[in-house]
């Protein structure tokens, strides 16, 4: 097998950016869309940027969101927010404007760089926010951009303790919070393996990554950072297609991938997806949600390379726990689980009042890791009540075996996960009833063969006339990303509450969930 690469003394991105410049300046940094950077290129390109920034009155702390598909500029973009200690805010370019909005207010982002096809529908927004400026985010805006910028590095980077990124994750509120994550957690768990000889997740000579999540999620900008941090080539598209990343895979030589299982069900549907196609792959890494038993198993012998899931929040800087290749056997007894902490990483399951329960007794999880965030921005309750000495508190349901493995049983929280997107029920709840014929609605998720879950709701008409479920999707459409939007209405006269008025979810789930011993898909 070929050698590991791991360069420990590397721990920040300016780091990494300028010791792979100088190590090996010619090898394809990333490559997306047809385009590609070279080390040497992200190196010059990322460091112009940074001065660019700094030069539009930015300072050190300040937030930069993007709101765009991945693109090599996206990346030399987090690149030049480490070089120049700002805080990179990807969005989700599905959101809707109101939803966009939000993450600007609340980030007080300094900068926006939008691309140019969005930049319309997005044109009320930033209308509302007169004090934010706006790049666009196109080859060319960045050529006229940076022209004139130095590729020097700027003198004072972030450091490994520095928050680099923010990144908005939906809440039981309604409204998303920015986690805020420091540097040096990106390449936490890149050093807890190598340190205890796992090769759970590793990267060799010669690696050729494709990286099916967006650059928006945790799991995408974190994915990223583990292959540039190794020095090896990221291959991204601006969104995920199917038979785009099959003959990406074919074409350029692919070895390792991280994607979610809606993904991996998709890619095994493309004519001409069979063992010679995926010839080149040595691990695939999924996660992002659980994975049906039997699209693992149609899976394993069409790839035929190493499987390795990983479990995480955003809280936790992506992934805390791992089920290895090793455990990965067709019919076997751990197929079900996320699987077991990293060394160095701890994994609890409790009751309310945080006291380990025993083997196999469901509770609360609870994880603690090196690489868990730094705080929801301005969010001091929010964080002191998911961060306990030191725990994050998952919101998770799960139990642990006699060897530790992790398996998950629901989600406390009532989070619907729809293709690896995470949607909370009373987010939508909040919109449909701001429409004038809804008196009362109820969210859930129910089983979706291709993406994990979807999405349904039970609406509760206004006296007079109800409304129609076509103008309830219209509603919604306008003011939530796609992949919110419920897939049913069901009209009802009431919906299920307890006596303090919690929506009691599992009356309305059971049908769709009774004979499954979990309930999560």
């Amino acid at each position: 097998m070929a050698e590991r690469r791991h360069f420990p003394e590397l721990t920040t991105l300016p780091d990494v950016a300028a010791a792979h410049a100088a190590r090996q300046p010619g090898t394809a940094a990333v490559v997306c869309a047809g385009r590609e950077l070279d080390y040497a290129e992200l190196h010059r390109l990322s460091s112009r940027i940074a001065h660019a920034a700094l030069a539009d009155g930015l300072r050190p702390g300040d937030r930069v969101s993007y709101l765009g598909v991945e693109s090599v500029e996206y990346y030399a973009t987090l690149f030049a927010c480490a070089k120049a200690g700002l805080v990179l805010v990807p969005i989700n370019f599905r959101l809707a404007p109101p939803e966009v909005e939000h993450v600007l207010r609340d980030s007080g982002s300094v900068l926006l760089i939008v691309d140019d096809d969005l930049r319309e529908a997005l044109s009320p927004v930033v209308a509302a926010l007169p004090d934010l400026r706006v790049r666009g985010g196109g080859e060319a805006d960045f050529a006229a951009w940076t022209e004139h910028a130095s590729e020097t590095p700027p003198p004072h980077p972030s450091g490994p303790d520095d928050a680099v990124v923010q990144l908005y994750t939906s809440g039981t509120t309604g409204l998303p919070k920015g986690v805020v994550l420091r540097q040096g957690g990106l390449f936490a768990v890149r050093d807890l393996l190598a340190g205890a000889g796992l090769d759970w997740i590793d990267w060799r000579d010669g690696d050729v990554s494709l990286v099916g999540i967006p650059g928006f999620h945790v799991g995408g900008i974190w994915w990223c950072a583990q292959g540039f941090a190794a020095g090896i080539t990221t291959v991204a598209m601006p969104r995920f297609d199917p038979r785009e990343a099959l003959r990406l895979i074919t074409s350029l030589g692919v070895s390792t991938t991280c994607v979610v299982p809606s993904m991996l069900r998709l890619l095994l549907a493309e004519p001409g997806a069979d063992k010679t196609a995926f010839a080149s792959l040595r691990k695939v890494v999924y996660g992002g949600s659980p994975i049906a038993e039997s699209l693992l198993e149609a899976a394993l012998p069409v790839l035929d390379c190493d499987f390795a899931q990983i479990y995480g929040l955003t809280e936790t800087g992506n992934t805390a726990v791992c089920l290895p290749p090793h455990q990965h056997v067709p019919g076997g007894p751990r197929l079900r689980a996320a699987g077991r902490p990293y060394p160095g990483v701890e994994c609890a399951v409790t009751d309310r009042a945080g006291n380990p329960l025993p083997t196999g007794e469901i509770g609360e999880v609870r994880l603690r890791t090196p690489a868990r965030m730094l705080e929801y921005w301005r969010m001091p309750e929010a964080t002191a009540a998911t961060l306990v000495d030191g725990w994050v508190l998952t919101g998770d349901a799960g139990y642990l075996d006699d060897e530790g493995y992790l398996f998950i049983h629901d989600r406390i929280k009532d989070m619907i996960i729809v293709g690896g997107e995470n949607v909370y029920p009373n987010e939508i709840e909040n919109v449909l009833t701001k429409h004038p014929g809804v008196a009362d609605a109820a969210v859930i998720g129910v089983p979706h063969e291709t993406f994990g879950e979807s999405v349904v709701a039970y609406v509760v008409p206004a006296p007079g006339l109800p409304p129609r479920p076509r103008d309830l999707l219209a509603h919604c459409r306008d003011r939530l990303a796609g992949f919110k939007v419920p897939s049913r209405f069901e009209l009802v006269d009431a919906v299920p509450r307890n006596p303090s008025g919690k929506v009691l979810r599992r009356e309305l789930r059971k049908s769709f969930w009774d004979g499954r011993d979990r309930e999560v898909n």
